[in-house]
């Protein structure tokens, strides 16, 4: 027998939640489907445990997508205070760190709580551990095979991410669902994820384990856009906030440039020289970076001797490159470590106010799904509720 609803919504994640409790508190009837045993796994793995919730400088801008303007609509209608009211209103702590960021004080499955309480209140049904076996029907009349059960919907709801922590079990499942509906998907790639060294930079990747904070400038085949935050160096290449930050802009070829002493004003070494002219670079280096980095960047500017033995220019010179330390990607770390993914639908089709496909009446595409993709730091959550909340108060207005 098949049951009907007024939506069935792919994807028990974080857009597909809000989404569902967002149109089931409007009277709607609403099914969650979801291939996974229990719903909100990439929640609860969020920010450390903690979920990193939203952040507090929101704005379009700090979004990609093909259509750079399309996020805008959905963003100005739910903010990231709606979402903190909401949070407040269920009893969670919450702690604001670095660059906006809010987290719980406790744990991410608080947040991953409220979002089935909210569902409870509007009467959704969640159903998790059956794959999705058929998506048939035409528009305002689909029909979701899932285990031995159907259901039949004048609106679908796409929730089901991308590709990116495939042991989570993400797959591009919307994609196919994309396309079996008509509409085009800009290329996925791996977004916020940790880059790759060729072998010639093999004096970096002995670096495993060390931190610094820098300045990550990208001017790529996605953009251009600067981040000031930790590096890590890791045994295959770069990672830390900065460089996950510029890896939602770069493409093999393109060169990203560091900043590896964001706080040295321009002839801190000259300064160094005049005040020190016994002391060489790399005890300069020293005071300044990691002693392991220092010693590799002392290696490779190649300058011995005492700074009083240099000369201005070969000085000047040195604290230019450190300023903006060239480093060639030969990769990434795949859909493997991407936090997220970047393209995905193409929003061209899509309603930037209610996330409906222009052509496919009862059709949405929210969250990850999506062609949006945001900054580091609690950005790609907003998208989610924000996008949740457009559709959820779309279907069958």
């Amino acid at each position: 027998m098949t049951q009907k609803y007024d939506a069935i919504v792919l994807g028990a994640g974080a857009a597909g939640l809000f989404c569902a409790a967002t149109a089931g508190q409007r009277g709607k009837r609403v099914l969650v489907l979801d291939h996974a045993d229990k719903p909100g796994k990439k929640i609860l793995i969020s920010g450390g445990g903690r979920c990193n919730f939203t952040n507090l400088g929101i704005a379009p801008e700090r979004y990609l997508s093909s259509n750079r303007h399309f996020a805008k609509s959905a963003l100005r209608r739910y903010t990231a205070r709606d979402f903190l009211d909401l949070v407040e209103a269920h009893g969670i702590a919450w702690h604001e760190k670095t660059l906006g960021q809010l987290f719980c004080d406790g744990s991410a499955r608080q947040i991953l709580d409220m979002l089935l309480a909210e569902c409870a209140r509007g009467d959704v049904t969640v159903h998790c551990g059956d794959a999705i076996a058929e998506v048939a029907g035409e528009p305002g009349a689909f029909r979701v095979g899932y285990g031995a059960q159907s259901a039949q919907a004048p609106a679908l709801v796409i929730a089901t991410g991308g590709p990116s922590i495939p042991k989570m079990g993400a797959t591009g499942f919307a994609y196919d669902l994309a396309r079996q509906f008509g509409l085009k998907v800009v290329q996925p790639r791996p977004a916020l994820v940790p880059l790759t060294l060729p072998a010639e930079e093999a004096l970096f990747r002995e670096l495993s384990g060390v931190a610094t904070d820098i300045v990550a400038r990208i001017d790529g085949t996605f953009g251009k856009a600067e981040f000031r935050e930790a590096a890590l160096f890791t045994h295959r290449g770069l990672s830390g906030p900065a460089i996950l930050q510029a890896s939602s802009y770069w493409q093999r070829g393109d060169r990203l440039a560091a900043d590896l002493v964001p706080d040295r004003r321009s002839g801190w070494l000259r300064e160094a020289k005049r005040e020190r002219p016994r002391v060489g670079l790399r005890k300069v280096l020293n005071e300044a970076l990691p002693g392991r980095l220092a010693d590799a960047l002392a290696e490779r500017l190649a300058l011995s001797g005492d700074l009083g033995n240099l000369s201005d220019k070969a000085l000047t010179a040195a604290e230019e490159r450190l300023a903006r330390w060239p480093f060639v990607p030969d990769g990434s770390e795949g859909f493997a470590k991407a936090e997220v993914t970047a393209g995905g639908i193409d929003t061209a089709a899509l309603s930037s106010k209610t996330m409906e496909a222009n052509k496919v009446p009862g059709l949405y595409v929210i969250g990850e799904a999506a062609d949006v993709t945001g900054w580091l730091g609690g950005y790609n959550f907003q998208w989610a509720w924000a996008s949740g909340h457009a559709a959820g108060s779309a279907i069958l207005a």
